[in-house]
C-alpha cells in the first residue's frame, strides 16, 4: 500500500491589476479595491451632500421665489403706473436689483450651512476621515457651492431680465445693450456666488451656523444702515465711504445705477469681492490646517 503524499504547496495568487503595490501581506490579497483618491471623489461627495439635504432645497427655493417674484412685481408695477415719458431712456434691467438684494440673504445662508452645519452635527469628522486632505475638502466644498450658486442666480436673473424688458419696452423704456445684459446677468451672478463663497469660508472659521449668518447679514446691511445715521459734518467722508463700498451699492453698480456719484464703477465690485474672498480663503485654509476638527 502506498503512503499518501502531502499536497504540494501552491504559489500565492498574483495580485490583481487594481491592487496597489505593497497593499497585501505575503500569501494574502485584499478583496477590497485600493483606489487612489483625487479631487473628483471629493467633488462627488460634496455634490451628494449639497443636493441631498433639505436646507439646499429650501434656501434655493426661497431665493428663486424672491428674485422672480419681486422682480416681476416691480416690473408690472412700473409698467402699469408709468407713462412712456417717464420711462424714456430708462434701463429696464435695473428693476432686477431689488429681488437679488433680498435673495442674496438666501445664498449667504446656504453658504454658511454648507460648512458650519457639519461642525454642528459632527459630520465633519467623517468628512475628514474619508478625505484627510483638508485643502481638498475646502476646495471641493468651494467649487460645488460656487457652481450651484452661480447657476441658480444666472437662471433666475436672466429670466427676470427677459420678462422685465418685454414688459417695459412696450411702455417706452429703451433696449439694453449687450454689455448691460452681460453685467446684469453673468456679472451679478458671479458677484453673488462670490458673496456666498465668502459666507462659506466664514462658516468654516466660526463653525457656528447662527453666528456666521449673523455676521454675514451684518456685513451686507450694517454699513449702509450706519451711514444713513451719520448726519454730522465731521463724519461726511466716512459716511460717503460706507455708502460707496456697501454691498447694496456694489450690487447696483452692475445695473449702472449706483447710489453715489463716486466709488466703484464698471466691474470694480467684482474685483473687490474676488480679492476679499481670496484673502479670506487663504486665512481659512491656514486655520483649517492648524485647528482640530
Amino acid at each position: 500500500m502506498s503512503t499518501p503524499q502531502p499536497p504540494m504547496p501552491q504559489a500565492p495568487a498574483a495580485a490583481p491589476e487594481w491592487q496597489a503595490p505593497g497593499g497585501s501581506y505575503a500569501g494574502y490579497t485584499s478583496p477590497i479595491p485600493v483606489v487612489r483618491t483625487h479631487l473628483g471623489h471629493a467633488l462627488a461627495s460634496e455634490w451628494t451632500k449639497i443636493r441631498s439635504v433639505r436646507s439646499t432645497m429650501w434656501t434655493l427655493g426661497v431665493f428663486v421665489l424672491l428674485v422672480v417674484g419681486i422682480g416681476l412685481a416691480a416690473g408690472a408695477l412700473v409698467s402699469a403706473n408709468s407713462s412712456s415719458a417717464d420711462l424714456d431712456g430708462e434701463n429696464p434691467l435695473t428693476l432686477g436689483f431689488f429681488g437679488l438684494l433680498l435673495g442674496s440673504i438666501c445664498i449667504i445662508t446656504l453658504g454658511v450651512l454648507t460648512t458650519a452645519s457639519e461642525y454642528g452635527t459632527g459630520m465633519i469628522r467623517t468628512t475628514m476621515t474619508a478625505c484627510p486632505s483638508r485643502a481638498r475638502v475646502l476646495a471641493a466644498k468651494s467649487i460645488v457651492f460656487f457652481t450651484v450658486a452661480f447657476v441658480f442666480t444666472l437662471v433666475a436673473s436672466a429670466f427676470v431680465a427677459m420678462v422685465q424688458v418685454s414688459m417695459l419696452e412696450s411702455a417706452g423704456a429703451r433696449t439694453p445693450s449687450g454689455s448691460e445684459w452681460f453685467k446684469a446677468t453673468v456679472g451679478i451672478s458671479l458677484y453673488i456666488a462670490l458673496l456666498g463663497l465668502l459666507s462659506l469660508l466664514i462658516g468654516s472659521v466660526i463653525r457656528h451656523s447662527a453666528g456666521a449668518i449673523t455676521i454675514m447679514i451684518g456685513v451686507v446691511l450694517a454699513p449702509l444702515v450706519i451711514a444713513m445715521f451719520m448726519v454730522a459734518q465731521s463724519m461726511e467722508k466716512l459716511r460717503d465711504w460706507l455708502f460707496e463700498y456697501s454691498i447694496p451699492n456694489q450690487l447696483s453698480v452692475f445695473y449702472s445705477n449706483s447710489l453715489t456719484e463716486s466709488g466703484p464703477s464698471g466691474w470694480d465690485p467684482l474685483w473687490i469681492m474676488l480679492g476679499l474672498t481670496a484673502a479670506v480663503y487663504a486665512g481659512t485654509y491656514a486655520l483649517l490646517r492648524s485647528r482640530d476638527v
